[in-house]
């Protein structure tokens, strides 16, 4: 007589709990790659971002970056599709109370070298980016620019730069810089709009800034005609004048230049006198 074939055993609550902890942790991973893909996705934007406001910078496509975090992104969502497909299998499998082999995953292995490929792909691509600091590039643009200040104050006044600002060294503290051109403008019967205190602002927030100040000003009468012939000029309008101490201790009086706004608008000629009186002022408040 043959001998009688071992009885299946019946899949108990564990083995039901511990297929429902490995289906949990698949979705864990599908989530971790997703979310680190979106952050590595967001890095060349980042990057991108600060690249903006270094117009002499050298500009570097970042694109990598976002391939490689849509890259993740979609073997997120492959984990997850996989792992509902696998628990849905293996949950049949056990209520059939069918015998299950065990052998090494493929799936689990195409998955660690992929990301394996990735990580090493991005620890290439950020050693290339190691050169071209953004941060080092900031702090030398800076370094420049109160060069450039300051060799200008050594020949004279006030240094007109490329970018259309007009700068005035002056020869009182920011405080009284402002306080001066405060009581100009009301004897003037010109409107103050605002005075932005930044590095009051700062303090406030627990940070430390030098001595800033925008001040925020125009005559309507003034101002309209100039905006209902040059609409974009409402973006550079009231006029401003920003009061500011660099780390040398000298403070500077800035505002944008008339032939800068008249080229950045298309301004008529005949309504640039309009404008004119934010030159007189800041001459007038830096002596």
């Amino acid at each position: 007589m043959d001998a009688a074939a071992p009885p299946q055993s019946n899949p108990g609550l564990s083995d039901y709990f511990a297929e429902e902890r490995t289906f949990l942790a698949w979705i864990r991973t599908g989530l971790a790659l997703m979310g680190f893909g979106f952050v590595v996705a967001r890095f060349g934007l980042f990057l991108q971002e600060i690249q903006l406001v270094q117009p002499n910078a050298a500009f570097q496509s970042h694109q990598l970056s976002i391939w490689f975090g849509t890259a993740l992104i979609l073997v997120g969502v492959a984990a997850n599709v996989y792992a509902a497909r696998r628990h849905s299998q293996f949950l049949a499998q056990m209520n059939r109370g069918a015998a299950h082999t065990f052998r090494p995953s493929r799936h689990l292995a195409v998955l660690a070298f992929f990301l394996a490929l990735i990580g090493l792909a991005m620890a290439i691509y950020l050693a290339l980016l190691h050169n071209s600091s953004p941060a080092s590039v900031t702090r030398t643009s800076i370094a420049h620019a109160e060069e450039a200040l300051m060799s200008a104050a050594s020949k004279g006044q006030s240094a007109a730069t490329d970018n259309g600002i007009v700068s005035k060294r002056s020869a009182h503290s920011v405080d009284e810089t402002t306080a001066k051109l405060q009581s100009m403008l009301q004897a003037k019967g010109i409107t103050v709009f605002a005075l932005v205190d930044h590095s009051g602002e700062a303090a406030k927030a627990g940070m430390t800034m030098l001595p800033t100040k925008l001040l925020i000003f125009g005559s309507p009468k003034a101002g309209t005609p100039v905006m209902l012939a040059a609409p974009t000029s409402a973006i550079d309008l009231p006029l401003k004048i920003l009061v500011w101490q660099d780390s040398q201790g000298q403070v500077w009086v800035c505002y944008n230049s008339l032939p800068y706004l008249q080229q950045r608008h298309n301004i008529p000629q005949g309504l640039l006198a309009n404008l004119a009186a934010v030159e007189a002022l800041a001459s007038q408040a830096v002596s």
